[in-house]
């Protein structure tokens, strides 16, 4: 996915001014990357950008920033942070790619149908690692990497070695990670009748209180 957001320039910086932007209704941000190119101060509407990191591709949705005064650049965002409390766009990071280079980028992993060891065997699907690292060209970031899990019965896993190998994106890591499997539901016995009248009815927890130590008999 490719977007496009809009940028100006500023020549000034810290904390005064990044109230100031915000205040009037910008998101202060910073351009990183581009070889020997200095990092850029921009502003940007945090609107636009919300919109972005709320897609479907989110963080590794591709951007056309279009900055005032310079020529586009294709970017990605770095990180961004929030207001804690009002959960605000505050500040932005973006990084420069060259459409032609390999980057590695973390992307979530998505289940497809319904295993035969939950419907047939009563299992559970162990969901372990939500996202993987790939790598690929910057155009040809999935929005997620789906697995099926239609034909899993409890013991069987999909690890990261087994996922469908593509031609526009390659996995990075450990092959044996293991992304999920389906295990056994656990079952909690009853205690019989017997084992419930071998507890007398009159048993009661044992409270331990811990204070101050008796004082020894003749002890001042």
């Amino acid at each position: 996915m490719e977007a496009t957001l809009t940028a100006i320039k500023r020549d000034t910086r810290g904390k005064n001014e990044a109230r100031r932007l915000r205040a009037s209704g910008q998101l202060p941000a910073v351009l990183y990357g581009g070889g020997s190119r200095e990092a850029v101060a921009l502003s940007v509407d945090p609107a636009a950008l919300r919109r972005i990191l709320h897609s479907d591709a989110g963080v590794n949705t591709l951007i056309r920033l279009e900055i005032e005064g310079e020529g586009p650049a294709q970017v990605l965002v770095k990180e961004y942070l929030l207001d804690p409390v009002r959960h605000a766009l505050l500040h932005a990071d973006f990084y420069r790619v060259a459409m032609d280079q390999v980057i590695k980028v973390t992307v979530p992993i998505v289940l497809k149908g319904e295993a035969r060891g939950v419907k047939q065997q009563g299992g559970v699907l162990d969901f372990v690692n939500r996202e993987i690292e790939i790598e690929c060209l910057p155009g040809d970031i999935p929005e997620h990497v789906d697995i099926d899990v239609s034909e899993l019965l409890i013991g069987q896993s999909v690890r990261l070695r087994d996922l469908d190998v593509s031609a526009k994106w390659k996995p990075v890591g450990d092959p044996e990670l293991m992304l999920v499997h389906l295990v056994q539901t656990r079952v909690v016995e009853e205690p019989t009748a017997a084992a419930a009248e071998a507890v007398p009815a009159t048993a009661e927890p044992e409270v331990i209180k811990k204070g101050k130590a008796e004082k020894a008999e003749g002890a001042e």
